[in-house]
């Protein structure tokens, strides 16, 4: 197949590790890590990056994209002529971790300790994954999605059973995602100096490039794969369990 990969470049080794070992032929495009935080500025460029391979002289079997959620940036895009393929992941943790029930059983009740990786050491101005600071822009982007969906007095309470308040163990921990792959460039070590000098302590967990393997080999079981159709348009559905469908 010919498959077209727009991601996130804080998966640009993996994803490009990934590549080489794909028996297709992929063309990727990576756009810079944070634009998470403005979630409709990337939607709008994910949206035009899908445009212009649909407009493109090449005729690609799948779109691929190598993002979550991430605060909503992947709600309403739509396949116009060729089919998108979506992981059901809430952000780029789960897709590091390898599955979202990995994500969940890491994260559930500790949805607001910071994370990293080694796209995030390399790539970001900030080495932590986390909500502070750009907070206001996901409350109003996914709270809104949630009061259109089920009323206000409903989203209020799912918002706040979704973000429950920090628990001073969180505030001390920050966790590196160690990618096995890249484990030997050092990126623990530095990990570790940066969040010992702000006084938290480290968890490391073990990532897999599972997740990203399979959107780039093909593998698209729609148990982990939203494919979206020509003329369909991605919804959130803000669940453990299917992310993300296509109406």
């Amino acid at each position: 197949m010919l498959l077209k990969l727009i991601g996130c470049n804080v998966f640009l080794r993996e994803a490009c590790l990934a590549i080489a070992h794909s028996p297709h032929t992929i063309d990727p495009e990576f756009l810079e890590l944070g634009e998470h935080a403005r979630p409709d500025r990337l939607r709008t460029a994910l949206q035009e990056r899908i445009d212009q391979a649909d407009g493109s002289a090449k005729q690609y079997d799948a779109i691929l994209l190598a993002y979550g959620l991430c605060g909503n940036a992947t709600v309403g895009l739509e396949a116009r002529k060729t089919r998108l393929i979506v992981p059901r992941a809430h952000d780029c943790c789960t897709i590091l971790l390898g599955s979202r029930q990995r994500f969940r059983e890491h994260f559930e009740h500790q949805l607001s300790t910071p994370f990293s990786s080694l796209g995030y050491l390399e790539r970001g101005d900030y080495f932590l994954r986390t909500d502070l600071g750009d907070q206001q822009i996901h409350f109003g982007d996914q709270y809104a999605a949630l009061v259109q969906q089920y009323g206000e007095d409903n989203a209020k309470y799912i918002w706040e059973s979704m973000h429950p308040e920090p628990l001073a163990s969180e505030d001390q921990q920050a966790v590196f995602i160690d990618v096995p792959e890249t484990t030997d460039l050092g990126g623990k070590e530095a990990f570790r100096d940066k969040v010992e000098a702000q006084g938290k302590q480290v968890r490391f967990l073990q990532g897999d490039m599972r997740l990203l393997r399979q959107l780039i080999d093909g593998n698209w079981n729609p148990d982990e794969f939203l494919i979206v159709e020509p003329g369909q348009k991605t919804v959130g559905l803000y669940d453990w369990d299917q992310v993300l469908e296509a109406r």
